[in-house]
């Protein structure tokens, strides 16, 4: 079976990965969960090996060589793109990719808070969307972009390794720079996109000190900055952003980082109640006068988490635990989904089950929106 012929089943199949290893028929990743493809012969390492050829460069071809490993988009027309990972294992060639729609998704259509529209509207600062390895980050991250490029006159410069959506200027114009091809890497693409009169700057993802350095730079003289970066919450993500710094510079960062951070978007992927997908659990803190403080001073940094609870409705922020407790109750993932994936899976258990666990005001605002009936959340 041809490459291409592979992707199209993948795309039909609604699969969100594709993984291709010697002695393994295709296996995709649909709804979070591996599947091998059943009418496929196992793939042979000279398949998979002309397979890679096909989607890489001369120059890829080589760095591949040099390095084990490249990172790549592939499009196939009509079907879909796809970013790409071609590796070595035990001396064979193995191929990961993941699908990147054409066509770039609205907030409402991913089931993101409408509280991401106002964020993305922020003139300057930095704004930061964590996750896991496919949890949906870029997706985000794009959607935001978009939403600019159609509600703004700005310069947008992305650097990306690799490009993943292609974006058509609308509002704005778009820059799209690549890493290895278009420039060397994030920091120099970085330092030279401030000199490239740019409104705002999505670096694909915050990978060390010197990134993260310039791109607080970046936020503090008057740009937009949109990154990513692995983290599982709000808290985790603030601490991880000031441990890539030396202990004698953290006090500063702390106060570099509470002056410019904007907002941070942590999302989980969770299946839905009706077997059709994921839908994303979106944690969202949003800079206030005491986030700022909380970030400043390393002793109040654990308040991050009820300070997101206290600030639902004034300011759109929500923990985790809220986000599947609205989704809970809208009927969209199950009670074992919502447990399974919650910051405090005991004090969830109580409150679903309509015991007070301090103050809940919040919660009940959110279990109010929604289908089911806990009694305690009704009024």
């Amino acid at each position: 079976m041809e490459l291409n012929d592979i992707l199209k089943i993948a795309v039909e199949k609604g699969a969100s990965d594709v993984h291709l290893k010697p002695g393994m028929p295709p296996v995709f990743r649909v709804d979070g969960k591996l599947v091998q493809h059943p009418k496929t012969q196992r793939l042979t390492p000279q398949q998979i090996s002309a397979m890679a050829k096909v989607m890489m460069s001369e120059r890829q071809v080589q760095r591949f060589r040099e390095n084990c490993e490249v990172d790549l988009a592939y499009s196939v027309p009509g079907v879909g793109r796809f970013r790409t990972n071609v590796f070595q294992q035990r001396g064979t060639v193995a191929i990961s990719m993941r699908l990147i729609p054409f066509q770039v998704a609205a907030f409402s259509q991913l089931g993101l808070p409408k509280t991401l529209e106002k964020i993305s509207m922020e003139g300057r600062g930095l704004v930061l969307v964590a996750g896991t390895t496919g949890s949906g980050k870029s997706t985000t991250l794009a959607s935001m972009v978009q939403h600019i490029n159609e509600n703004r006159t700005c310069h947008i410069i992305t650097i990306e390794d690799p490009i993943e959506f292609l974006l058509r200027d609308k509002k704005s114009i778009i820059s799209q720079r690549e890493i290895g091809f278009d420039t060397l890497n994030f920091v120099d693409s970085l330092r030279s996109a401030l000199r490239q009169d740019p409104d705002v700057i999505l670096v694909g993802e915050m990978r060390d000190m010197e990134t993260i350095q310039t791109a607080l730079m970046a936020a503090e003289t008057g740009h937009l900055v949109l990154s990513t970066v692995h983290t599982m919450d709000a808290m985790e993500t603030v601490n991880r952003i000031i441990s890539f710094f030396a202990a004698y510079q953290q006090e500063e960062i702390r106060f570099q980082l509470a002056s410019v951070l904007k907002a941070v978007i942590c999302q989980r992927l969770i299946p839905r109640m009706d077997g059709k997908g994921r839908v994303p659990a979106v944690e969202v803190l949003v800079s206030t006068a005491r986030v700022r403080d909380c970030i400043r001073d390393r002793k109040k940094t654990p308040e991050l988490n009820d300070t997101m609870a206290q600030g639902y409705s004034t300011y759109g922020m929500q923990t985790f635990d809220m986000a599947l407790m609205d989704l809970y109750m809208r009927r969209m993932i199950t009670r074992e989904e919502a447990l399974a994936n919650s910051s405090n899976p005991g004090d969830f258990e109580m409150r679903v089950s309509g015991v007070t666990t301090g103050d809940d005001s919040n919660y009940d605002e959110v279990a109010e929106k929604g289908d089911m009936v806990i009694e305690r959340f009704q009024k």
